[in-house]
């Protein structure tokens, strides 16, 4: 059952992908994103109420217990880490192929990796060294695959947004890491219920902040140099296939007997759903390329989970 729930949480993260690339399609980013926290925080908001109301029994799946600041100042620090991310990766999405993002983003685990070799101190086999170098050759490759379409890695600025997003979303999973694990084993014992849905409250308060102050004025104004939001159908799409990944996520490593290495291994293969979505449904250039260089970083993901058995 925990493998048919990570393959569907992948899946869903593709489909998130492809809904990202369609609702920036010559649209503002700040009011997408918001948009996207805001029906985020709507999904979680009816478990959050039902849950302070004793409809929800504490052993329900979705039940979200309250919490006092000593919990919520460390859901706070992971929503500033989180939408950090997300606007630079969201500004990257809106200005790059899908076919070069997605294997981008799709290197993070070994990002995760180096972080726990730096900061927790952990070691790396040489299956694990493998899997980072074959990465690092990947990213070489990535650069020329976008040479192809004009696209310097070395010097154009929404590269540099995606490389930030993928380094902050690592920063973020081994912020997860040292959230979820238990008091006994030195980790802050939160609920995944509860990070997950007040860390959505937070983006969403801080995302309408941003678009009250730096976007809405300047767009009322009719400033030539700010780009007009529109309605586009995926914008609700992206929060529903978000919500539903992690939730899937987290059921899967719930469920006796799941492996977290192979869960998370099947949830970094969305990249394979968005690049078909990208090569045969948006039509992008120079898919051969990137497809090599997408099969080298698979292969060091596979390199990673061998190292990590």
């Amino acid at each position: 059952m925990w493998l048919t729930l990570a393959f569907l949480s992948a899946a869903l993260l593709g489909c998130y992908d492809v809904c990202k690339k369609q609702a920036l399609r010559d649209n503002a980013v700040l009011p997408v994103l918001f948009l996207n926290t805001l029906f985020c925080s709507l999904l979680f908001l009816p478990a959050v109420l039902l849950s302070a109301g004793g409809v929800l029994p504490q052993s329900h799946v979705l039940y979200v217990p309250t919490e006092g600041w000593h919990v919520q100042r460390f859901i706070l620090l992971k929503s500033l880490i989180v939408l950090s991310s997300w606007i630079c990766g969201y500004f990257g999405m809106k200005h790059l192929p899908l076919t070069l993002v997605g294997p981008i983003n799709a290197t993070r685990p070994v990002m995760v990796l180096l972080g726990a070799l730096l900061f927790f101190g952990e070691h790396l086999n040489l299956y694990q060294w493998t899997g980072v170098l074959l990465a690092i050759l990947s990213f070489f490759l990535m650069s020329r695959s976008g040479k192809m379409e004009g696209i310097d890695f070395r010097h154009n600025q929404w590269i540099i947004c995606i490389v930030l997003a993928a380094v902050l979303g690592a920063v973020s999973g081994l912020y997860d890491k040292y959230l979820m694990a238990p008091l006994s084993a030195g980790g802050a014992g939160l609920n995944r219920m509860a990070v997950q849905a007040y860390y959505n409250f937070y983006q969403c308060g801080m995302m309408g902040c941003m678009v009250g102050l730096l976007w809405w004025p300047s767009a009322r104004r009719g400033d030539g140099h700010v780009t007009p939001f529109h309605w586009h159908f995926c914008i609700p799409l992206i929060s529903l296939a978000l919500s539903v990944a992690d939730f899937l996520y987290f059921q899967a490593l719930s469920i006796d007997g799941a492996m977290v290495s192979i869960v998370s291994m099947i949830r970094r293969g969305s990249v394979v759903v968005s690049f078909l979505i990208g090569a045969f449904v948006l039509h992008e250039k120079n898919i051969r390329s990137k497809a090599i260089d997408l099969l080298l970083v698979l292969l060091g993901m596979v390199f990673l989970f061998l190292g990590s058995k």
